[in-house]
């Protein structure tokens, strides 16, 4: 349950939403996430599986804190109706929803291989405008070797992949993406670290998906924390891609993080690791991204609630 307490330091932490912080000199400045500016969301992943647990009580702690959007890792277990009137409860939007491509056949889960026409009803039940693909494909026949690590296996089983995967999911992403479009639902692809990494002829598995998926189906949510963690500055990167990217998240990692290509990173709340985002949120607006969603990996060194509005109350500080 949520308590008076949490109810009104969530109201504190709106009112730099909303009225936004005064200057020195007693003038009020307008924040990059300020009054009829952006709206700041939050991915439900980063609270693990306490919304399965309470899902209203959760909700209404997010709504507190200052949050209006969320994105959905998947349906919760829940049916899309009891989400929409929690969500509505709260005073929140669903703006998209991740779903694996995995097909769900034996469960009803609903995934990217799901009947279109199921995928587009869901979503509108619960409000939200775009389907997101929460992850690469494995290769198939993917399978740890003896002894293997599972982060090793993914990396050995790509490079062995190679190109062609890639190119496969591309087309993948393209039929799917068309199927949505004609029913007024957007697609889009959620990078790791993996994409970044280099192929025998010098480009990437992300080059790939850029480059060979329709500009009018498929868009790209970056996730900057693991841009970062491939070793890149997300800043040029988002330059980069301009007009393909419509969602962000909002992801910070610690500086200690060593560059890699495995799923790797050293997590920490945003604002308190190595990310520039007085750069990089403006240079993200400017290359298209319409929706940011702040999101942490495990594992947390505080309390997931905590670490979302440390996150968000440094989010409203910049400018």
């Amino acid at each position: 349950m949520v308590t008076r307490r949490q109810v009104l330091a969530g109201v504190a932490a709106g009112a730099v939403v909303w009225g936004v912080g005064s200057t020195a000199g007693g003038a009020m400045r307008r924040t990059f996430f300020g009054p009829r500016a952006r709206l700041l969301g939050l991915q439900l992943y980063t609270l693990g599986e306490l919304p399965m647990r309470d899902l209203d009580g959760c909700l209404a702690r997010v709504a507190a804190i200052g949050y209006r959007e969320i994105e959905l890792p998947n349906l919760l277990r829940k049916t899309p109706e009891n989400l929409r009137a929690a969500a509505d409860k709260a005073g929140l939007r669903i703006a998209s929803l991740h779903l694996s491509m995995a097909a769900g056949s034996a469960n009803g889960t609903l995934s990217l291989e799901s009947d279109p026409e199921r995928i587009v009803d869901v979503l509108q039940t619960l409000g939200a405008e775009a389907a997101i693909l929460s992850m690469f494909p494995f290769p198939p026949g993917f399978r740890p070797q003896p002894g293997e690590g599972f982060q090793a296996a993914i990396a050995r089983s790509l490079a062995e992949a190679g190109p062609d995967h890639w190119r496969r999911t591309a087309a993948m992403l393209n039929r799917c993406g068309a199927a949505l479009h004609a029913r007024g639902v957007a697609l889009g692809y959620h990078n790791h670290n993996p994409e970044f990494a280099p192929m025998r002829d010098g480009r990437t598995g992300f080059d790939i998906l850029v480059h060979e998926t329709d500009p009018r189906f498929v868009a790209f949510e970056v996730d900057v924390g693991w841009v970062t963690a491939a070793g890149l500055d997300p800043v040029p990167f988002v330059h980069r891609h301009a007009g393909r990217l419509r969602w962000m998240h909002v992801k910070d990692l610690k500086p200690s993080t060593h560059p890699n290509f495995a799923l790797a990173m050293e997590p920490t709340e945003v604002g308190s690791g190595a990310i520039d985002w007085q750069n990089l949120l403006p240079a993200a607006a400017r290359a298209g991204v319409r929706h940011f969603y702040v999101e942490q990996e495990p594992p947390f060194t505080i309390d997931r609630f905590e670490a979302v509005s440390k996150s968000f109350a440094y989010l409203n500080t910049i400018a």
